[in-house]
């Protein structure tokens, strides 16, 4: 329990058996409860996770968004905060992460990794691809962010259910902070934070899910015009 409010770190898993060993090994031990979602996993991530006392729910379809639309309704606490399993966003961002979602009198915050404190965290690629997601969801949507493509948020629990959330992969990350952010009963903020080299190897398929990206603001963007 943090501050009288009981807090849940989800984190979606497929092959992340070093990084889930070294992210839940360095959990704070406010943290009431750790859910992973075994994204179909072929190693031993599930069952690392199991003896570190975490608890796992399967989920066979594969997907970032899939995995998250299972593993945040799953947690049982006042305050759901993510991260990914491969150690890139440090476990000790949670605690000013939910200072800054407290402090600020907020109902979910996203947490910037721009700018890179450590310059060689992220490939430039990356990075600019991270940069032109991020320019699209502004130019569309008329709302400044700094960084689209987070995968670290916290909110209180009872904002998942009021955004409506459709996307099965890698652009669930973009859907859920863009529906926060107009949704009129949830007031959204943006915290800076520490981005970390992962731990293992990269699953992310960058022209395949950057495109995905792409093609979900335009839909979204024509859906939000005929409302």
């Amino acid at each position: 329990m943090y501050r009288n409010k009981t807090v849940s770190v989800v984190i979606p898993c497929y092959n992340e058996e070093e990084g889930i060993r070294y992210v839940i090994g360095k959990m704070p031990e406010f943290v009431d409860e750790v859910v992973v979602v075994d994204n179909n996993c072929t190693d031993r991530t599930a069952e690392v996770a199991r003896e570190l006392g975490a608890v796992v729910v399967f989920e066979g379809r594969k997907g970032y968004g899939r995995a998250y639309r299972t593993g945040i309704p799953a947690a049982k606490s006042d305050i759901v905060v993510t991260m990914d399993g491969d150690g890139t966003y440090p476990v000790e961002e949670i605690q000013p992460t939910l200072d800054y979602l407290m402090d600020k009198d907020l109902h979910f915050v996203t947490a910037s990794r721009f700018p890179l404190k450590q310059k060689g965290s992220m490939h430039t690629i990356n990075q600019l691809g991270n940069w032109a997601l991020t320019v699209a969801t502004m130019v569309l949507f008329l709302r400044k962010i700094r960084d689209s493509q987070s995968g670290m948020w916290a909110f209180y629990s009872w904002v998942y259910p009021k955004l409506g959330l459709e996307c099965d992969g890698m652009d669930f990350s973009g859907e859920i902070k863009l529906e926060a952010i107009l949704n009129k009963e949830v007031r959204f903020g943006e915290s800076h934070i520490d981005y970390h080299p992962r731990i293992g190897e990269v699953k992310l398929n960058m022209w395949q899910d950057g495109w995905m990206d792409v093609v979900w603001l335009l839909k979204r963007r024509l859906r939000r015009k005929g409302q």
